[in-house]
Order: C-alpha cells, then sequence, then structure tokens
C-alpha cells in the first residue's frame, strides 16, 4: 500500500482542483466552450481529454491560453484586465473560461473528494500541518463552498501568486511558498498533485515525496515519467504512517 511516512515527511501540500475538491471536469468543460467557439473555422476543436492534460490542467489560466493556442499555431495580443469576455485577446478567452466555470459551479455546487477528506484528518490526527496549492484566485471560495478550508494551515493561490509575483506551474514556486510557510524544507515536505506541470512543479523544487492523482487510470505513465513517486486512483489508497501527538492515539 502506498504510504506518506512521517518520521521523514513533515508537512504535505496538496493541488486544489482533482486533487481535493471535483472540479476538474468543469474546468475542461468551461475551457472546451470558450476554445470550441474561438477555433470554429480556424482550427481543430479542443479535445476535452488530451488538450485540457497536456497544455491546460495546472497552469494559470492565462498561460493555458497561450500554451494552447500555440498549440495550434496561433498567437493573440495579451489584451487588458477590463477585456470582454470572449474578446479576441489572452485575456478575453480567460475571462470567458472564468465566466463559465463560475456559472457551473454557482449551480451545481463544489464536492471534496471523500478520499481526500479522510486523508487530512489523519494527517492532522499524527500532527502533519497540510498546505493547500492552486494558481486561480477563486481558490478561497471553493475550497470554503466544499467545507473543508478549515483543514488546511496555509492557502497559496491566484492572489498569492499576483502579489508576490510567483511563477505559475511547472515552477516550483508556489508549492515552495507553502512550504516556506508550513515551516518545512522541500526535501521534508510532500507535494500531491494530479497535472502533469504540477508533478514537474514538485520535482523540480526538489520535493522529499511527489504524489500523483490519476483518477483515470489512463495517465500514471506519463505522471511516473514527469517526476511522480507514487501514483494513486485516490487519496484513499494512501496510508500513513509515523507520528501521533501526545495524548492522542
Amino acid at each position: 500500500m502506498p504510504v506518506i511516512d512521517l518520521t521523514r515527511i513533515r508537512a504535505v501540500v496538496f493541488d486544489t482542483d482533482g486533487v481535493v475538491t471535483d472540479t476538474a471536469r468543469v474546468h475542461a468543460a468551461a475551457w472546451k466552450r470558450v476554445f470550441d467557439t474561438f477555433l470554429r473555422g480556424r482550427a481543430a476543436p479542443f479535445d476535452i481529454r488530451d488538450d485540457y492534460l497536456a497544455y491546460v490542467d495546472g497552469r494559470p489560466r492565462l498561460d493555458g491560453v497561450r500554451v494552447f493556442l500555440a498549440s495550434r499555431g496561433i498567437t493573440l495580443p495579451e489584451g487588458h484586465p477590463g477585456d470582454a469576455p470572449g474578446a479576441p485577446t489572452v485575456r478575453g478567452l480567460a475571462a470567458a473560461k472564468d465566466r463559465f466555470f463560475l456559472t457551473e459551479v454557482e449551480r451545481h455546487g463544489v464536492a471534496a473528494y471523500p478520499g481526500t477528506v479522510a486523508l487530512l484528518r489523519e494527517l492532522r490526527r499524527r500532527g502533519c500541518r497540510s498546505g493547500l496549492v492552486s494558481a486561480s484566485r477563486n481558490c478561497r471560495r471553493l475550497v470554503a463552498a466544499a467545507g473543508v478550508i478549515h483543514m488546511f494551515d496555509t492557502v497559496v493561490d491566484g492572489e498569492d501568486a499576483a502579489r508576490l509575483g510567483l511563477p505559475g506551474k511547472p515552477d516550483p514556486a508556489l508549492f515552495l511558498e507553502a512550504a516556506r510557510r508550513l515551516g518545512g524544507s522541500p526535501a521534508v515536505t510532500a507535494v500531491i498533485e494530479d497535472a502533469l506541470p504540477g508533478i514537474e512543479a514538485g520535482r523540480r523544487g526538489g520535493f522529499g515525496l511527489v504524489v500523483a492523482v490519476d483518477r483515470s487510470g489512463a495517465g500514471g505513465a506519463a505522471l511516473l515519467e514527469r517526476g511522480a513517486d507514487l501514483v494513486v486512483a485516490d487519496l484513499g489508497e494512501l496510508s500513513v504512517t509515523g507520528r501521533v501527538p501526545v495524548g492522542t492515539s
């Protein structure tokens, strides 16, 4: 059974979408709607599986627009923060994606994965601190709606990234900031991710354990190749050994 050994791991940092909250599918649907509308008559449509995983999953929203369009040989002007959703600019397409995503979340709500919640509870019971990382500026809102934000000792999100000038994944800056706040070096911190750029960030950051979540069961080889130490279909498969605070059992 895959194990997090708390004799050598002092803190655990979780990615958000697809790891903590069941929102990755909503992100993918939002990207498809926006890109397919824009690409009509220009290039092949957005593939909700391959294109999502290769170009946008785990990246900041603006980077996702740039990287995916580059895969189709398209370059757009950056635009401005006030661009209308759907305008033919990087910021316009990003705004359209954000609007559709939030509409779907408000309509259907947000859920946390039970296996993740169980792992968080076990880590806390054993005295291990946990952090949450996301490139999204909506992170705190979504995790609070899922009812689990109180289970994290720190959150590093898109607002922090903008304020601190932290680059997005596959750069490890977000994970490194979370580890710093948790008081541990990367070498004694675990990262849990489901996206290839996030796995690469964990490896590049020198983290002591990089756990990949592969809910589809189809991406394990790529996740291992990018740098994952373990691949699980759900965090309920992980067991935890090691520290237990004094006075508990």
